[in-house]
Order: C-alpha cells, then structure tokens, then sequence
C-alpha cells in the first residue's frame, strides 16, 4: 500500500510492443493505417509516441478544429478545415508526416477524396506521408480496402489500469486524508474494467472512489452493472445482478467441487503454467431441480457479472438478423468478461431441423466457432432439459470440460430444499418435521417444493393461522410432481444421464 498522501502507481511497461509495432508499418510506408477505435486520446497518444520514435512530424485534423501539429508550434493550427484541401496539402508536402484525419467517415463517400487517398497511399522509391483514419467505425471503399492497414488498438493494460486507479484516488485526496483502496478489491475491480477504453474505466473508477473515498468489495455490483449498460449488448443479453452463493444450492456435492477446483483459475490474469482455463460446463436435468440457481451460483463463486442469454429471444422473422443477435451477443459476452454466460434452454435455439430453412444449423456452426476460438475469460453455462434435441456436435467432448445431470433431489435434499425456502421467509425451520414432508414429497423437484411452501402460506393467511406442518403436507399430497405426470420422458432421460453424464 502507498504512504497516506502518496499515489505512487506501480510500475509498469506501457505497452512498448505495440507502439514498436506500429513504427514498424511508419516506417516500411504504410501510407494508410486505420484505427477503428472509441478511445480517440488513446490512439494519439500512441501516435505521438510513435511519432517521437520515427522522427516524424505528428498532425491531428477534425473538421471542427482543422489542422494542428501534436509535437512542437505550427504556423498551420486551425488551417485546412476543408477535407479535400487537407488531402491536396499532405500530398504535396515531402516531409513524410504522420496525418491522423479523426472522424473522417463520412467523406469517404466522395470518389475525389477517395481517388486523394488513394494518391498519398502509393508506395513510391521513399516513404512518403502516413494517413491514418481513426474513428469508431470505418467503412472503406472498395478501392481503399486493399492499401488500407488495419491496426488493432489493444485495451489498457492491467499495469495501465490500476495506475489510473490511484492517480483517481490522489486526485479525491487532494491533500486531504487519503482515499482508502482494498487490495483485493483493487485486483477485482480492474479485472472487471478490462476490455473498456480507458475514458469509460477512469469515469467507473472515479465513481466507485468518489462516492464515499473508499474503494471496497460493495463497489463492485454497481460498477459492473454500469459496465453492461456501457457496453450497450442490443437487448437480447441480459445482465443479472443478483448472482447466488453455492449455500443456497442443496446438494450437488460432484458439481461443488468440480467448480471449486476451477475457481481460482478462471480468476487468474493468466493461467498456471500446464493448465487451460475452465471454458464451460452443461447442466442437464429435470425441470425445477435447480438448474438455473446453479447457473447463478457459478458467478457467485467466480466473483464476475453473470450474463443470460434466452435463446428464443434470439430468432428474429428475417433472414439473417437470428445469426446477428448471436453474434452480437458472444460479441457482447467478450466485452464483459470476465463473466459467466448462462445460456438458458440451450435446446430450443440449437436444435436442428428442417423446417427453419437452416437458420437453427447456422447458429449452431456460429456458436461451436467462438466456443473453440474465443480467448476471452467467458465462462458458459448451458442448461437443458431435453438432451435427444440437442446435436451430437454439441455435446461430444471437447465442447464443454463436462457435462452435469441434475437429477431430483433424494430424502436428505428435499429437507435442505425445504429448509432454505423456509428460512428465506423468515419461518424457523426447525419448528416443522422436515424429515416427514421429505418423506411424502419423493419424486419432488425443488420447485415443487418451493410451490408447496408458498401454497400452505396461502391456506395459512386465509385461515389467519401461521403455517403449520400440515398446510405444507397437504399441500404435497395435493401436487402431482412432474417426475409423474411425465414419468416416461423423465426415466428415459435419466437413463440416459446415468451412464453418459457425471452426476452433479
């Protein structure tokens, strides 16, 4: 921890192979790059830093401002504030300049400017000027696209991010007494700003000290949520705040474990050397057995946002838009991470057929391309009922570390099941004889259980009495579970669970 006062960030190697990298394509004569970036200061600062290294002359130009030399004074400040007199000028000067043109999208519409571009581009005998467009999204004509070099701003470092965070938290002090920082807190708090610009990070962080000058863990609900909504995923992903604890799940000791083992790792910047990071799991069971609490579970034990993707609210009536929205979605989960993507009901989004005209066999190829590709720390957990509708190219090995079978909760997890929904009404559990109501409720799943509970409470206040061990018991005999009312379709499935799945 830094002396009171004193806001010494750690040190740090500001991202020197990226800026090597790009003085490499300055110099070989790359006469237009293209930053497709929202963190427009980010971008000219690396510029300026690439400018010093190549010993070039570094130019800013917007249409408001016009043009203005980034290094040293200019006689040019504020002049060329028309496009095609700019692009005239950098291609009559011989002082091979870096120009970065900001914002410049919408005059790539005019074949002039275009054909000007293309003129500055050409590689002659010596380098000449370097364009570069930077902007948050550019759409080049076709005659540009194959000058044009693409360069990928990387996200602010970890190094980067928790100096910014003290420079906040000395900038709160301000002489006064010290803004209070949680190490571990810290250590989370820039795991979750990763993958924002760091305009967007600076403004979470001063928000989190500023509020009361003490960064600690009941910061970080907030800033995540405000994170998600930053991040702005298009309405098909949701964002869960409330995640669970692994105490309110009953049972599934295997499944426990399984994660506890991962937890730590999946936390990890990097993983220890011999081990992948866990990349998912598929949780397969009984409707109401506890599935989606799991779900919840898992980023509780994580520590990272849990993201819910329905996937019936994937399929949109034009074609095409069904593939979009998911992936706009994975797109959005990379964003977030590190997080946990529960996909919900992953059975009704990919199971294949005919009569869809392929939409369902297209997704499915999209999501087993970012599942086997993706490098982001996102975390999937898929939940299903129905495993004969799910493709075999989904659930082989490989896809997911393992698949889990949920199944319906024995004697001794009916009476934890009763227990939690007891307590979280505020009724003492241990004035009712679970062992008996776990006894008549075989073949229940927790959600009958629950039902059951908040069916006696009921009866009780219409009976103006507190509720009592034979409202819950008569309301049990009263219920015909699903394992009966289904009872061919649950044993198959559990048939098949026992021999092809770990039991959770």
């Amino acid at each position: 921890m830094n002396e009171p006062g004193r806001f010494d960030p750690p040190g740090f190697d500001p991202q020197d192979a990226q800026k090597h990298e790009l003085a490499v394509h300055v110099r070989a004569g790359a006469g237009l790059i293209v930053i497709e970036s929202r963190d427009e200061p980010r971008a000219i600062e690396l510029l300026r830093h690439v400018g010093r290294e190549t010993l070039r002359p570094l130019f800013v130009w917007s249409a408001a401002r016009g043009l203005k030399r980034q290094d040293r004074e200019s006689g040019l400040d504020g002049t060329f504030d028309q496009p095609l007199e700019l692009l005239r000028h950098i291609d009559q000067r011989n002082d091979s300049g870096i120009f970065v043109l900001t914002d410049f999208q919408p005059w790539l519409d005019d074949p002039v400017a275009v054909r000007l571009l293309r003129e500055i581009s050409r590689h002659g005998p010596t380098p000449g000027s370097t364009v570069v467009l930077t902007g948050a999204r550019f759409e080049l004509p076709e005659s540009l696209r194959a000058k044009a070099l693409r360069f990928q701003l990387s996200s602010p470092s970890v190094a980067e991010l928790e100096a910014m965070v003290w420079e906040e938290a000395g900038r709160w002090s301000n002489g006064r007494d010290s803004a209070r920082i949680d190490p571990a807190t810290l250590t989370l708090l820039v795991d979750n700003l990763s993958g924002l610009i760091m305009k967007d990070a600076r403004r979470l962080a001063r928000n989190a000290i500023y509020d009361d000058g003490v960064l600690d863990a009941s910061d970080l609900p907030a800033l995540i949520k405000a994170k998600f909504e930053l991040l702005d995923p298009g309405g098909v992903l949701g964002f869960e705040l409330e995640t669970r604890d692994f105490s309110s799940v009953s049972g599934m000791p295997r499944l426990k474990r399984w994660l506890g083992l991962r937890a730590e790792v999946f936390r990890a910047a990097e993983p220890p050397p011999g081990l992948d990071r866990p990349k998912g799991l598929l949780l397969l069971g009984v409707q109401g057995c506890g599935k989606s609490l799991a779900a919840r579970a898992v980023a509780g034990l994580f520590k990272v946002a849990l993201l819910h993707l329905d996937c019936g609210a994937l399929y949109n009536r034009f074609h095409g838009e069904s593939e979009r929205n998911l992936r706009e979605s994975l797109k959005s989960a990379e964003r977030m991470a590190p997080c946990v993507l529960w996909i919900d009901e992953i059975e009704k989004g990919l199971a294949t057929g005919d009569n869809d005209g392929g939409t369902s066999r297209r997704m499915l190829a999209t999501l087993l391309t970012w599942m086997a590709e993706r490098k982001a720390r996102v975390f999937v957990v898929a939940t299903a009922n129905d495993i004969s509708a799910l493709p075999p190219e989904l659930v082989r090995k490989g896809r997911f570390d393992e698949i889990f079978f949920v199944d319906l909760p024995n004697a001794s997890e009916r009476a934890d099941i009763l227990r939690v929904h007891l307590a979280r009404r505020d009724l003492k559990p241990e004035l009712y004889d679970l062992e008996a109501l776990a006894r008549h409720s075989d073949g229940f799943s927790g959600a009958e259980l629950e039902h059951a509970v908040v069916s006696g409470l009921y009866v009780a206040h219409a009976e103006g009495k507190r509720l009592g061990n034979a409202h819950i018991l008569d309301e049990i005999r009263a219920t015909r579970p699903l394992s009966v009312v289904m009872r061919e379709p649950i044993e198959q499935l559990r048939e098949w669970a026992r021999s092809r799945s770990v039991m959770a």
